[in-house]
């Protein structure tokens, strides 16, 4: 029990400080409205983070607790590509709706120079844990292509949202994520639909093909 009160507070204080962080500003932002936000203690900030700039690592938590979100309302009778656009289309909507430009390239800035631990690629979060039910489960039904393990597309798919976040932040946010993603990630993921390895069609990143581009 005291194990799941820690992660509540830990998580209260984390939602709480990127709520704070969208409305009024990192800068603007101190650790006592934090605190105050979250209706929990300096004591307790303290004892999960060492400042307000700590903080900047967490946007990964608060992405898994969207997905946890997600998991109860997703419909289950969709298709593997189905869901994933679902899950694409709906964090991205919240990032384009929620998060600050600014902070999230400041988390992927970071997660660049980061020497320890990156966040974003920690195989241990929802995010990931999440991805691969689904493609095992759509390559057991037929839905996705098994010519490619479930890890490599995993892998290939999250490089891709990643990619499409750096972009945006690159481009200032001069475009709607949410409306650009819908354009082109079922365009994306139509090369990995099952039955494509039958007509020879490779998948896009395979090893094969960064082989061969190099070459060229």
């Amino acid at each position: 029990m005291p194990k799941k009160s820690g992660r509540n507070t830990r998580g209260r204080i984390i939602s709480a400080a990127w709520k704070l962080f969208y409305e009024q500003g990192y800068e603007n932002t101190t650790v006592e409205d934090i605190v105050f936000e979250s209706e929990t203690s300096k004591g307790s900030f303290y004892h999960y983070f060492d400042g307000k700039d700590a903080l900047l690592g967490t946007l990964a938590y608060v992405f898994d607790e969207k997905y946890e979100e997600l998991m109860g309302t997703m419909d289950p009778s969709l298709g593997a590509m189905e869901k994933l656009i679902y899950l694409n289309h709906e964090l991205f909507a919240m990032i384009d709706g929620g998060i600050s430009l600014d902070l999230l390239a400041r988390l992927l800035s970071t997660q660049l120079l980061a020497r320890g631990e990156k966040h974003l690629l920690d195989r241990n979060r929802l995010y990931f844990r999440l991805l691969r039910q689904i493609i095992s489960q759509g390559q057991a039904d037929g839905q996705l292509r098994r010519d490619r393990t479930v890890n490599e597309i995993l892998r290939t798919y999250a490089l891709w949202e990643r990619a499409l976040l750096y972009d945006w932040c690159l481009s200032g946010g001069e475009y709607s994520l949410v409306a650009y993603t819908d354009g082109v990630t079922p365009l994306f993921l139509a090369a990995y639909r099952g039955g494509m390895e039958e007509h020879g069609e490779q998948a896009p990143f395979s090893s094969k093909n960064i082989s061969e581009k190099r070459l060229l």
